[in-house]
């Protein structure tokens, strides 16, 4: 007898009671027709389910899914205490902010967390969405665009600290991924030289998964000896970063705070110091960044309160009323749209635990593959078939001992990548054509101007600046001031920049 057949012998009448009282015993259907090498393969995947946590899980997410569908919840917008906006505050509080981010990241205490558990399925890839060209004239993938915004921003923070200051300026990067991605994400890292930053310096670390479930929920077999699993959201982020052991690296790092975003945004400002500043100088332990609806009909989730408790709101979740309702500069009072941008203390995700039990799971109803249990044959469904649980990140708002919330400039930090080449709204195009645009900003606030083949048009304009040269448009005044530059053109150094400014 193998070592395998012992262990399945000695402990599967167990797994099987359990899963039983669970009301779950199906997932052994199939279990004695099995091969010794599919049995152990499916044991051990249901020994690593926690199927009484999953049975809460699903109906807490039932009943939060009722819930939401009751529009009668007490709604309030965001207060001035927690809410402030770069548009429109002075030029001397955006330094205030910027000079505090800049400082923390100096004296090593500011750390980047990026959510690229995705594929890009739906962009016709199969690639993590993280290496993703979006055809921009140097063709950099998204995970370089962000590597240099890291590497420049590492650059400018040197200049707050003293010569000779121990602490190295560095911004740790921690990639969360899925199971599809974990290998292929950092099989391309390694293979580009994880893009000038050191190896040490970028940590890979995998969200969890859940089992899909049938809308009645019950654990769906995928084949005969194969769960069909599912990543748990991008709130799985919580659970992750202790699991993996993230929390205890920003802590022997001694990092205090982490900003938190997504790999598919291609404008995302890494690390921003003015976010990071304005979040310090709150004494913030949960921080939202937000962009302004452009409409009332806009299908964005925005931050408000419901019931007294900081949270997003989806658009299906808000009477029409308080969709159209103004303040008295006319803008939306339930305005701040949700872009999934956050600032974290380590305090605070050290904290989730305490309140982890109490978290929100949400139903995402999807085709999902499954096994007949009369025919054991395998089905691809037309139809939802069953649902994905799924947290947020934005689910821990309520929990947060001081919340802050800054809105940004939506064409300087926020182009999602959502949808397949050619369709007209986040996508590809639009990617490509908000990076070029911002460029251009760059070079005319410092006085340039940008001249020649399609300066017209920017979605066939020739012209990029890597933000190794400049992160936010800092620095280059004094080169392109009353100066051209002629496209079709792309900077990677300041010595290009310079060469190429007439």
């Amino acid at each position: 007898m193998t070592i395998t057949e012992t262990i399945q012998a000695s402990h599967v009448d167990a797994l099987k009671a359990r899963f039983a009282a669970a009301g779950q015993e199906h997932v052994f259907h199939f279990y004695n027709e099995l091969s010794a090498e599919d049995q152990a393969k499916l044991y051990k995947q249901l020994e690593t389910i926690d199927v009484e946590r999953l049975n809460v899980i699903y109906q807490k997410a039932i009943q939060g899914a009722e819930a939401a569908g009751e529009q009668d919840a007490s709604l309030e917008p965001l207060s001035g205490e927690v809410f402030e906006s770069v548009l429109n505050s002075s030029a001397e509080k955006l330094q205030e902010w910027e000079t505090i981010g800049l400082t923390q990241i100096a004296q090593g205490k500011v750390a980047v967390i990026l959510m690229a558990g995705g594929q890009g399925t739906r962009l016709g890839s199969s690639a993590p969405k993280g290496c993703y060209d979006i055809n921009l004239p140097s063709h950099k993938p998204l995970f370089q665009l962000q590597a240099e915004r890291i590497l420049r921003l590492q650059e400018i923070a040197r200049q707050y600290k003293k010569p000779g200051d121990g602490v190295d300026s560095i911004i740790p990067w921690y990639i969360m991924t899925s199971g599809p991605t974990h290998g292929p994400t950092y099989d391309f890292f390694k293979k580009n030289n994880f893009f000038g930053l050191k190896e040490q310096n970028v940590i890979f670390f995998e969200q969890g998964v859940l089992p899909c479930l049938t809308m009645e929920g019950k654990i769906i077999l995928e084949d005969k000896a194969k769960v069909a699993m599912a990543p748990d959201g991008n709130g799985g982020i919580y659970a992750a970063v202790q699991n993996k052991g993230v929390i205890d690296s920003l802590k022997e790092r001694g990092i205090l705070y982490t900003h938190c975003y997504c790999v598919d945004n291609c404008l995302a400002r890494v690390a921003d110091p003015v976010f990071i500043g304005y979040s310090v100088s709150k004494g913030t332990d949960c921080g939202v960044k937000v962009v302004r609806k452009e409409q009332p009909e806009e299908p964005v989730g925005v931050v408000c309160l419901r019931n007294g408790k900081y949270g997003v709101v989806e658009y299906s979740e808000i009477t029409e009323e308080l969709t159209q309702r103004r303040n008295e500069d006319g803008s939306l009072s339930f305005g701040a749209a949700n872009i999934a941008n956050h600032f974290f203390s380590t305090a605070f995700l050290e904290r989730v635990p305490t309140f982890a039990a109490e978290l929100e799971y949400h139903i995402a109803k999807k085709k999902i593959k499954f096994v007949d249990l009369e025919t054991g044959e395998q089905i691809s469904p037309k139809a939802n078939s069953g649902m994905k649980l799924e947290c947020f990140v934005f689910d821990v708002f309520p929990f947060a001992h001081s919340l802050s919330v800054l809105e940004v400039d939506r064409k300087d930090d926020f182009s999602p990548l959502k949808n397949a080449p050619g369709s007209g709204a986040d996508c590809p195009e639009t990617s490509r054509r908000d990076i070029v645009a911002q460029h251009v900003r760059f070079i005319e606030a410092a006085g340039g101007k940008v001249v020649g083949e399609h300066s017209d048009d920017l979605d066939k304009l020739h012209f990029e600046i890597s933000s190794w040269v400049t992160y936010s448009g800092e620095g280059i005044r004094e080169i392109v001031q009353g100066k051209t530059i002629t496209a079709p053109a792309v900077i990677e150094t300041r010595e290009d920049l310079i060469r190429l400014a007439n």
